[in-house]
């Protein structure tokens, strides 16, 4: 596959998770969304449920893999990309090497907790049983401007109102 058709599916797909993430959005989670696509067909989709689960561990990634492993009735998706719109954090790292995923493309970068290249670098890490091919910035922009305008609305609201 020539190198121009694969950033365009990988920005089609990209923009499917996007839309798990504007579903996030509309539920007042943090916007991220995830697919999981295997043989050109997405066989598992989440988007963060932390709130509305009261679920630390209810991440985008985590409930796309689940949902991708429940349908193919595997627990190895080593011929299956995740798409995820934020940089996954060591949790969802562990369990992308766990699920041994040939390929993760994310969006935004995690400058706080990222465990794909920002800090950390799980999915490549050469003394764990898995190597994660990694693909980073697809339509980050558009991912970036989900969370930064999330948590400038939520920064807002939890600032003391004047008195004026």
């Amino acid at each position: 596959m020539a190198l121009e058709d694969m950033v365009a599916d990988h920005r089609r797909w990209m923009k499917m998770a996007i839309r798990e993430a504007e579903k996030a959005l509309d539920e007042g989670e943090v916007p991220v969304g995830a697919i999981v696509v295997h043989g050109g067909q997405v066989v598992g989709r989440g988007h963060n449920q932390v709130e509305r689960l009261s679920d630390p561990t209810a991440h985008a990634e985590i409930i796309a893999i689940t949902a991708a492993c429940d349908r193919l009735r595997d627990k190895f998706l080593t011929e299956a990309t995740l798409y995820v719109t934020l940089e996954p954090c060591p949790m969802c790292a562990g369990a992308i090497t766990l699920a041994r995923l040939k390929r993760v493309v994310y969006g935004a970068f995690d400058e706080k907790a990222g465990a794909a290249s920002t800090l950390y670098n799980i999915p490549q890490d050469p003394r764990l049983n898995h190597y994660v091919d990694l693909v980073s910035g697809v339509e980050e922009q558009v991912c970036a401007s989900l969370l930064t305008s999330f948590f400038r609305k939520k920064r807002n609201k939890d600032l003391p109102q004047s008195t004026q």
